[in-house]
């Protein structure tokens, strides 16, 4: 069972720029899929972007050309870059993973996808 350990959030005027990270437990090179998903204030966990085992990227269309997604093998490392933040991006940013091996999810940013959480980071931004 791997476990997922997030960290990098705070707080952050809108147009600037923050980066999440994900710690993994284990070797996720070729093994996992991983996603970052986020939960603003009275609202449900949405995928936000998605990396599969080939490297395949999947955003939502909110972030798409403002957040980058990117794996460290070498760290079992997982990274949100988030740019010209908004304040509709103040969320938890939650990080997750599925062994998924080769195999491509067939909705990569549906939370179904995924059994391992982390605790999740805070992400404030202010207009």
């Amino acid at each position: 069972q791997v476990h997922l350990v997030e960290s990098g959030g705070g707080s952050v005027q809108a147009g600037g720029s923050l980066r999440v990270s994900c710690a993994a437990s284990e070797d996720i090179y070729r093994r996992y899929c991983m996603a970052w998903f986020r939960q603003g204030p009275g609202k449900e966990r949405e995928g936000v972007g998605a990396i599969d085992s080939r490297d395949r990227i999947t955003y939502v269309e909110s972030v798409k050309g403002r957040f980058t997604i990117s794996q460290d093998f070498a760290k079992n490392t997982l990274f949100l870059q988030m740019n010209s933040l908004k304040p509709e991006d103040t969320a938890v940013y939650y990080c997750a993973a599925s062994r998924c091996g080769s195999i491509t999810p067939l909705q990569p940013l549906d939370v179904r996808t995924y059994n391992y959480w982390g605790q999740g980071t805070q992400v404030t931004v202010s207009s």
